[in-house]
């Protein structure tokens, strides 16, 4: 089936998203390794992504670890660098399938804190048709239920959505409701992929 609407991920998609890397550089590799392995920080940030407060989820987190106050602490303040800096190619592509008259929806795991943050940043965020946005809806991937409510907002078929997302699991599960699929890896695939649709033409693509 003809693909008519091109769904996009965003983190490691359109934005660089690095927490290892940015308390690397703010606390050493070596307590970021030991931080990471004594506190959750995953299990937070899913709470946050499934619409918790960020500020309170991270205070709460840095409460139940006093021993790692300051260093929880931090995802608060390296937020902006941990989901840094714009996959400029992949934007490129975004507005490029706009410029066609190609509809494009964001389908991500994000806070509601965490987006208000990232759009200050980031306008090119606000430039989507729809936004499918964790927290806001309280549903996450890859539970097929965030997948079937944005067919039913957009009206698309399955079969007429092409969505792409770096995660196998949230790959699969839209392959399993019929969705045509694009596991990211690269901009640079992710443009041959939409050439080959017939969605961009070659002279969509920079150089």
């Amino acid at each position: 089936m003809t693909v008519e609407a091109v769904v996009f991920d965003i983190g490691r998609v359109l934005l660089h998203w690095d927490p290892e890397g940015a308390f690397d550089r703010a606390i050493g590799s070596a307590r970021r390794r030991a931080l990471f392995a004594e506190v959750d920080l995953w299990e937070m940030n899913d709470r946050i992504d499934m619409g918790e407060n960020f500020h309170q989820a991270v205070r709460d987190k840095a409460a139940a670890h006093p021993e790692w106050h300051d260093e929880i602490m931090l995802w608060e303040r390296l937020w902006p660098e941990m989901a840094a800096p714009e996959m400029s190619l992949t934007t490129d592509l975004l507005r490029a399938l706009k410029a066609r008259g190609i509809p494009v929806y964001a389908l991500t795991n994000f806070g509601v804190q965490t987006m208000q943050i990232a759009e200050r940043r980031y306008p090119f965020l606000l430039e989507f048709d729809r936004r499918f946005v964790s927290g806001e809806l309280r549903m996450m991937k890859p539970d097929p239920a965030i997948y079937a409510h944005l067919e039913a907002e957009t009206g698309h078929a399955p079969q007429a959505l092409l969505f792409t997302d770096d995660r196998a699991d949230n790959i699969s599960t839209a392959r399993a409701r019929g969705w045509q699929v694009h596991r990211f890896e690269h901009s640079r695939a992710l443009a041959r992929r939409l050439v080959a649709e017939g969605l961009l033409g070659e002279e969509d693509i920079r150089p």
